[in-house]
Order: C-alpha cells, then structure tokens, then sequence
C-alpha cells in the first residue's frame, strides 16, 4: 500500500531559515536534523551519497524548488528533511536559485512509493498559492499545513 504523504511529513523536520548559502552546507544543515530526530543513522554517509546524486543529476525544479535525495540502505522508510532560504540557494549548472529544498532518502524497496509522494510534492508546489504560503509560513506547523490542508 501506498505510503500517505501526510504520515512522511513532520514539522520537527523543517528549517524555515538556512543558514548555509552553499548547497552542501544547505545539506548538511537539513541532513543534521533528520539525523538529530533518529530518521538518518549514517549522516555524512548520507551527505556523500545526495550530494554524488545531486552532482550528477541536479535536482533543481521549475520555481525555485528542488528535490535532492538519495536511494540507499542508510534509511529503513523514506524520510523527508525541508529546508527554506529566504535568499535562495544557487543549484545545478545554471545555478539557479532554488528557495525550497525537500532532502528525501529512500530504501531501494520503496522506490514506487517515493514516486508517487515525489509527484504529489511537485504538483503541490507548482500551486502558486500553496507556494507562496510555503514562502510567507512562520512555523513549522502552518508550513507543514499548507502540503497537507486536508489534515
């Protein structure tokens, strides 16, 4: 069965300010959190295997959004870190600045379910008024609410 989006997302896993201004620091910044809340037992391993993904395939989307991630053994469900910077973050060749990075780590067996909640994160914030809330939110919580309003 599918896994629900909803059940993916916590709010103890968001930054709504990054410090870092480099992607890998950006990373490691999201990474530390999801290692601080028991979702990531291996974080520098973890690091190197996004960052090797995101060399390779930057995960920079349309609107100043991206999804890096890693399929590895370092995680026993998918896990979701989010970070926001207010001034974006340069990414990919174009360096184009993404304001909204979702971190995902995922088994090898979920790769069907990281799908599907992958695609259900792009549509949602390629919603300009979710975006935008995204953008605006002062807590966790109410950033959490705007991906999950029927909850």
């Amino acid at each position: 069965m599918a896994i629900a989006l909803s059940e993916l997302l916590d709010e103890k896993q968001v930054i709504l300010r990054l410090r870092s201004r480099k992607l890998p620091n950006a990373l490691r910044e999201i990474i530390q959190l999801l290692a601080q809340n028991g979702k990531i037992s291996d974080e520098e391993t973890f690091l190197e295997e996004v960052l090797a993904r995101e060399q390779a395939h930057p995960s920079a989307v349309e609107n100043g959004v991206a999804f890096p991630h890693a399929r590895t053994d370092l995680v026993d469900e998918i896990v979701i870190g989010i970070g926001r910077s207010r001034a974006g973050i340069p990414i990919g060749a174009d360096q184009q600045r993404t304001r909204l990075i979702f971190v995902i780590g995922v088994p090898e067996r979920l790769l069907n379910d990281y799908l599907i909640c992958v695609g259900m994160l792009v549509r949602l914030v390629k919603n300009d008024a979710i975006r935008s809330t995204l953008l605006q939110a002062e807590t966790p919580h109410e950033f959490i609410g705007a991906l999950t309003p029927a909850l």
